[in-house]
């Protein structure tokens, strides 16, 4: 959200401020349903909130067979693509032509319904993956991927370049958002690989 909406918000007084929000969301929801009816012929949106990041947009597309393929979408991402110059149908079509890859359809996943399975679904699947991606994109050099404990977000993922001495050469994302993205058909390893080539030009790598 930018600064603009926020100082707009926090001018009002709370049945105002929650219906331009109320507004906001809606209109958010109906241009990412418009940005990718360019693509797909079949769209339905939704949103639903969660407790740390509050509105998540999701939108199911259907292919020629009709089997539907969902994805979510976080209002930060969305505002900004939509505020920027560029038009963002081709941006969010490209997280459906990936899914479409698997035939018959792709639901959003079944969230886990205990600790332990959720513990399990970071330790044997979001972790590795997250790890052989950052490592892969940039192999042959060396890449360091792993857990660590941050004072303020907790659990985070951080990667890094140890070649790199001078400066800034690690990123790091709380582990709970990357849970989130691979829940939302998301691929986790793309806010790090982001991370990764933001420094690598930070430092005139790239």
């Amino acid at each position: 959200m930018n600064n603009e909406t926020m100082n707009e918000l926090n001018g009002m007084n709370d049945a105002e401020a929650q219906q331009k929000w109320d507004e906001l969301v809606k209109g958010v929801l109906h241009n990412g349903q418009v940005a990718l009816q360019s693509n797909f012929g079949k769209v339905e949106g939704q949103v639903l909130h969660h407790d740390n990041y509050g509105p998540i947009f999701i939108y199911q597309v259907q292919d020629s067979s009709d089997n539907g393929y969902v994805c979510g979408f976080f209002l930060r991402e969305l505002l900004t693509r939509f505020q920027s110059n560029e038009d963002p149908s081709d941006w969010m079509a490209s997280f459906y032509f990936e899914l479409m890859k698997t035939e018959g359809g792709r639901p959003l996943p079944e969230p886990p319904s205990t600790e332990e399975e959720a513990k399990a679904l970071i330790d044997k699947a979001l972790v590795p993956h997250c790890i052989s991606v950052v490592k892969e994109e940039f192999a042959p050099e060396e890449v360091h991927a792993g857990l660590a404990m941050n004072e303020e977000y907790g659990p985070v993922f951080e990667t890094g370049f140890p070649s790199i001495v001078d400066g800034n050469n690690v990123c790091a994302f709380p582990l709970h958002l990357l849970f989130t993205q691979l829940l939302l058909n998301r691929d986790p390893a793309d806010v790090l690989l982001q991370g990764l080539y933001k420094i690598r030009e930070e430092h005139g790598l790239e």
